[in-house]
């Protein structure tokens, strides 16, 4: 049987690749999306355009709809604002408490029930938002505790959480995925969830300076006119 991998697919441009890099490696793609009550559905409108891309077999759409009912983050609560041309120097208002943890218990859940050795997601410590599940100190963590609570973990079946792209810059990432043919014209990164993308949320800002890093296009449309050429 081909090796299985569990790719957490939030519709965005760094999980699509690591749908790129799973399929580089050989595994047979199981994508998981999370539907948990984040401001718009276009994350998870996406993520099915992206699952359609790769041609999967089956792609697993989880409703974790109490993360809205929890609150306390910009990305669930709508009595909160989504910051704008803002830099945050500490952990911003759209950090959604625990969800990586809770993200990636699940998807390694199903890795043990189809019987797949890895987990994909797309977290990176080098340019990111500055959530706290997204550190490798975090991801080691997780990985140990993941095979210490498994029948797969403890039956010598261990199910490692690969990151492919926890030490790439954004621009580092858009090459490996430019390289790789990821459609990144199928992706969403806004937070505001539009047709276009605002182009100013903490979240767009990142990918507008990855591709202008990259010296790249970015394929999606934006709100705002941006310049490419902007080194």
């Amino acid at each position: 049987m081909k090796k299985r991998a569990v790719v957490v697919l939030s519709g965005g441009l760094d999980s699509t690749t690591c749908m790129g890099v799973a399929k580089e490696q050989g595994y047979e793609l199981w994508p998981m999306t999370f539907s948990y009550g984040q401001r718009h559905d276009r994350e998870v409108e996406q993520a099915r355009k992206i699952a359609d891309y790769f041609q999967v077999n089956t792609h697993r759409i989880v409703n974790l709809d109490f993360f809205k009912q929890l609150g306390g983050s910009a990305l669930t609560d709508q009595q909160l604002d989504v910051p704008q041309n803002e830099e945050n120097p500490g952990i911003p208002i759209t950090y959604v408490p625990a969800r990586n943890m809770i993200f990636l218990a699940l998807a390694s859940a199903y890795a043990e029930v189809i019987g797949a050795s890895a987990v994909f997601t797309g977290v990176s410590s080098v340019d990111y938002s500055g959530y706290p599940d997204c550190r490798p100190e975090f991801i080691e963590s997780m990985a140990k505790t993941v095979n210490l609570a498994t029948r797969a973990g403890v039956t010598d079946h261990k199910i490692s959480i690969e990151t492919p792209l926890m030490h790439l810059t954004k621009a580092e990432t858009i090459r490996l995925g430019t390289r790789l043919h990821v459609p990144y014209e199928r992706t969403t990164s806004c937070y505001n969830g539009g047709d276009k993308a605002c182009g100013t949320c903490d979240s767009c800002r990142l990918r507008i300076k990855g591709f202008q890093e990259a010296g790249l296009v970015d394929p999606i449309d934006y709100a705002i006119p941006i310049d490419w050429s902007r080194e």
